[in-house]
């Protein structure tokens, strides 16, 4: 199964509609020709977005993904690199926030070092700073965009306010917000995050797309509501639980782009099968009765 690609925005990049994550990677104990493999097997899959960030892995994930470019770089022309800046130490004993040009700029260097690459595709803003200056990170996206360093930049975890004051100082378009969205987590619905998403016709990336794993741990009553409710849709469409949950976010008429965290293969290729998937309206609201444990009113 080969999934498809999609503009994420009207002045691109071009996105699989699954997008493979990185910050577990430092965990997946495998060195750069193990990375080769498992990358070279998403393309092969349709899988042709990566997302990375400059702290994943305390800094060795950009590392570890570049490495294993390196072993064959002929690669980097057929995938999109996403990575993230502004949270870290920072050489400090605080874990805190840096949205300022010289951070930005800073890491934005290092990233391209590590990952051996001459351009990121998508930067993002990791997650919201109280302090941030939005002329501050407009003038340095602005010079990164005019260097060819960083083709495209949106934001991580903005709520829509911060995303459209940043947004105003911008003489181009921010393309995505990436954002925590599962059957499990609902409040991009209730925020107006999907809402805003949908008017601009961006497509809103979705880390934790199954609860970061949390939907097959945890013994919540929630949960229990929806491993029971999604098993009974799944057996009924020939499909896992993970494909259900995946094909709930992908119905979604904001183009939600789900950000695979596992490192296993086969999973992946799993994963891939949730695109073929059509649920009802009905199937769709009884996923989202069985999250809030609530009737539509």
């Amino acid at each position: 199964m080969t999934v498809s690609q999609i503009s994420i925005s009207s002045e691109g990049p071009t996105f699989s509609r699954l997008v493979k994550g990185m910050g577990s990677s430092t965990r997946w104990e495998i060195g750069p020709n193990k990375m080769l493999d498992m990358i070279t097997e998403c393309i092969y899959m349709g899988i042709t977005t990566f997302d990375n960030a400059a702290i994943y892995g305390g800094g060795e994930a950009e590392k570890l993904f570049g490495d294993a470019l390196a072993l064959n770089p002929s690669l980097r022309d057929r995938v999109q690199l996403v990575t993230k800046c502004s949270i870290g130490n920072f050489g400090t004993s605080l874990y805190h926030r840096d949205t300022s040009k010289e951070h930005i700029m800073g890491s934005v260097d290092q990233s391209l070092k590590k990952m051996r690459t001459d351009r990121i595709d998508v930067l993002l803003i990791h997650r919201p700073d109280p302090l941030m200056d939005a002329d501050e990170v407009a003038e340095a996206f602005a010079e990164l965009r005019k260097s060819g360093k960083v083709l495209h930049f949106g934001v991580s975890n903005f709520t829509p306010s911060q995303f459209e004051l940043l947004a105003s100082r911008l003489d181009f378009h921010l393309v995505t917000n990436e954002v925590e969205i599962s059957v499990m987590h609902l409040d991009t619905w209730y925020d107006g995050t999907l809402d805003m998403c949908q008017r601009l016709r961006i497509s809103p990336m979705a880390w934790g797309p199954l609860g970061g794993g949390r939907l097959f741990r945890d013994d919540t009553e929630q949960t229990i509501r929806l491993l029971k409710e999604l098993g009974q849709i799944g057996e009924a469409l020939g499909a896992s639980i993970d494909q259900v949950a995946l094909a709930w976010l992908l119905k979604h008429p904001a183009r939600i782009v789900p950000i695979l965290g596992t490192g296993k293969i086969d999973r992946i290729r799993s994963a891939t099968k949730a695109e073929s998937l059509e649920l009802s309206r009905e199937q769709w609201f009884r996923i989202w009765v069985a999250s809030t444990g609530e009737r539509l009113p």
